[in-house]
């Protein structure tokens, strides 16, 4: 049993479309498989669109959320109803192909625990392209999670051991292609190039991506706060340097009062920073201590094998 995840926000016009699509792949694999959709609470018809497609295919599953959480939530969710042997992640809007899952299959079978689908190409997006690289770069470099892929991935088959791993986490604010790398277990790779959108808008917004980074480099790493402090012991050093200079060697010049003014004013901005990044360590451990749920359920679509609560 192979279970298809796939996260969804205002995708109706392409979920029939990859149906299709993923049927006939999974058909010439002869193997069971369901597909595991979860609407982060669109304002289309997505939903509907589940719905209808569940009543005519009982391998089809949907969860709707009750607020918009985000796509990583989204597939946290998934992962918690998917009852396969592995799982695969898919977008809905058809830019990666779903006939990719038969090679991602083989490297499982061969003894792959996780298996990216690493770009190789990702045309008329540039925009995205030159965040990836940063994005991933902070992830291999700054944070250490070196098996990440280089180019990024948005496209994976995970084997039954990590989903039970991936399961055990509590963590609301993280990257879920972070929490897998960060897992371990036999990681592969496949090429594959993204394909242009085939209809609609994509949900993936500047303030998404800069939550993203925030929330994936706090999640895995404390590199902010040790380089806060090494700049700001960089800083005071170099302000009592040139404070001895202005006021020992050049005070005929008046040169002490503005390199003061100066000091005080670089100082004020290392702790600014400081308590910036200390705060964003303190939100996340009240946010984990709250205790709230990650996602709720508004509605479900077919019959999920795999029971879990409604409040997660």
């Amino acid at each position: 049993m192979i279970s298809i995840v796939t996260p969804a926000f205002n995708e109706s016009t392409n979920l029939r479309a990859l149906y299709h699509r993923l049927a006939a792949t999974m058909g010439a694999q002869a193997i069971d498989w369901e597909w595991v959709i979860v609407d982060d609470h669109s304002r289309d018809d997505t939903f509907t669109v589940i719905q209808q497609l569940a009543a005519t295919d009982a391998r089809v599953r949907g969860l709707r959320l009750a607020r918009n959480s985000g796509s990583h939530l989204a597939i946290m969710c998934a992962l918690h109803h998917v009852s396969g042997d592995a799982a695969a992640l898919l977008a809905a809007d058809l830019q990666d192909p779903p006939e990719f899952i038969a090679q991602m299959l083989e490297r499982w079978r061969a003894g792959a625990q996780v298996v990216w689908a690493v770009r190789r190409q990702r045309p008329g997006d540039t925009s995205h392209q030159g965040f990836a690289a940063v994005y991933y770069w902070i992830m291999r470099t700054l944070v250490g999670l070196r098996d990440i892929p280089a180019t990024g991935a948005d496209f994976f088959l995970i084997d039954r051991v990590v989903i039970d791993a991936f399961r055990q986490s509590r963590e609301r604010n993280t990257s879920v292609f972070a929490l897998i790398t960060w897992l371990g277990f036999r990681q592969d790779q496949i090429e594959y190039d993204k394909q242009p959108r085939a209809s609609g808008r994509s949900g993936w917004t500047l303030a998404r991506k800069i939550t993203l980074v925030i929330d994936s480099v706090t999640s895995f790493s404390d590199f902010p706060l040790r380089w806060c402090l090494y700049g700001g012991l960089s800083l005071i050093a170099v302000g009592l340097l040139l404070g001895v200079v202005g006021v020992v060697l050049l005070p005929s010049l008046g040169a002490g009062l503005l390199l003061l003014v100066a000091l005080v004013v670089a100082l004020s901005g290392v702790q600014l920073g400081a308590l910036a990044v200390v705060g964003q360590y303190v939100y996340r451990a009240l946010d984990e201590a709250r205790g709230r749920p990650r996602y709720v359920i508004e509605a479900v679509a077919g019959r999920l094998v795999s029971a879990q609560p409604a409040v997660e």
